[in-house]
């Protein structure tokens, strides 16, 4: 199975902001631009899964009409790690001890009373093993950078973090996608 990791737009938020599970819209124009772009690279009946948050889910219904074809089910094992009370506020007041105390534990706590690493680690695994046993030729996921961060340590075995230098630091820019094989 070839994974289309697909992730949204620039979202509508200041730079420098927590926003995680935080519902925002993305830049209506390079949301456009990223769905005409996938429109044409994707091969006909594709399977699509997408996060439920309004970020991703501008794309999926500008592929919809873009592409009659594909017919994207949301799934919410594709939203973004989620930061409890750190949602919406800027990193700078947040502290550095409270992102010390996570980076210290980063497999299991939870940074703003939210999910820790090892949660989504596991909901996107979860996801991805799904996908796995469908078997489509072509999955396409429109999800964030987290969710292809951790759909990346899935693929390559990783079930347990020991330290948060073996999260990814890639990630697909806005508005673009990696494929990989699954």
């Amino acid at each position: 199975m070839r994974l289309w990791l697909v992730r949204h737009a620039p979202p509508l938020v200041a730079r420098g902001v927590c926003y995680g599970q935080s519902d925002l819209s993305a830049n209506p124009t390079a949301t456009t631009a990223c769905a005409a772009r996938l429109a044409e690279a994707l091969p006909p009946h594709a399977t699509v899964w997408c996060s439920p948050l309004q970020r991703c889910e501008q794309i999926s219904q500008i592929l919809r009409g873009l592409r009659p074809d594909l017919t994207p089910k949301t799934d919410p094992r594709l939203a973004e790690m989620h930061f409890g009370a750190w949602e919406g506020l800027p990193w700078d007041a947040i502290g550095q001890t409270a992102v010390d105390a996570w980076v210290a534990d980063f497999a299991h706590h939870r940074p703003g009373g939210g999910e820790s690493a090892h949660q989504v680690l596991h909901r996107v695994g979860a996801a991805l093993d799904d996908a796995r046993a469908s078997a489509p030729p072509h999955m396409v996921w429109l999800t964030h950078a987290g969710v292809a961060r951790a759909a990346r340590l899935w693929l390559s075995g990783v079930r347990d973090l020991l330290s948060a230098s073996a999260w990814p630091t890639a990630a697909p820019a806005f508005g673009t996608w990696e494929v990989v094989d699954a």
